[in-house]
């Protein structure tokens, strides 16, 4: 028959129990608390990221309805140019924006609190790399297209040709502002020609920066999706 242990050995054993459950508990609550910082803190991320694509969202259509009158315009000069009919008095308008250019305008600073912090704090791989991707690349590609590009710079590059071509068909008020521009009577034909290739330039680069204005687009409204469903689940 076993001899029981002593009452100090018991109480000892007791002891040592109470410790070892405490300092678990102790090292389980710890590992609670971060984890659920951390979740506050990337539940915080996420929702300062999808009110930045909110206002991305608003930049992408302004410039999108940019490029689209930018668009128009070439239509009414081409017209203009070759004789049809056009509102003559419309023409200073359809001047200004046909060779307006834009920047690109994005809402980055949640993503950049987030590279800082560190890109694993989001959990959701596919999320992250959804992110990653729009912010580092698809963003990127598209201002350094508005802003760098060389042939994207409409101002720059047919500013002085189309102006030089209409000045003499420019009419002006007496506060100095452009009122209408005459029809082309008289402007050489080589010049025309000339206008014509340009329109035709301007043209085939507004369409190209357009359709990849609308992939961004949908890219960003798909993610603000991922978004709202990771935020709803939480």
């Amino acid at each position: 028959m076993e001899k029981p242990l002593p009452r100090r050995w018991q109480w000892l054993l007791l002891e040592l129990l109470g410790v070892f459950l405490g300092v678990t508990l102790a090292f389980s609550l710890d590992k609670w608390n971060e984890a659920r910082k951390l979740h506050e803190v990337e539940t915080q991320i996420l929702r300062e990221i999808d009110a930045g694509l909110a206002m991305d969202l608003q930049d992408l259509e302004a410039n999108i309805e940019g490029h689209r009158m930018g668009l128009a315009a070439v239509q009414v000069f081409r017209k203009y140019l070759t004789g049809q009919a056009v509102n003559l008095d419309s023409m200073p308008f359809h001047y200004f924006v046909l060779l307006r250019d834009f920047i690109s305008l994005q809402n980055s600073a949640a993503y950049e609190s987030l590279k800082s912090q560190g890109l694993g704090l989001i959990r959701n791989d596919s999320l992250r790399l959804k992110i990653v991707a729009l912010y580092d690349f698809d963003m990127e590609v598209l201002q350094k297209l508005e802003e760098d590009y060389s042939e994207m710079q409409f101002n720059e590059n047919f500013y002085h040709a189309f102006n030089d071509a209409l000045a003499d068909y420019m009419v002006w008020n007496r506060e100095g502002q452009l009122r209408r521009i005459r029809a082309p009577e008289g402007l050489p034909a080589s010049t025309t020609n000339r206008l014509l290739a340009h329109l035709w330039k301007i043209e085939a680069n507004r369409r190209f920066t357009l359709q990849y204005y609308q992939l961004v687009k949908g890219k960003a409204l798909e993610l603000r999706q991922d978004l709202a469903r990771a935020l709803n689940g939480r």
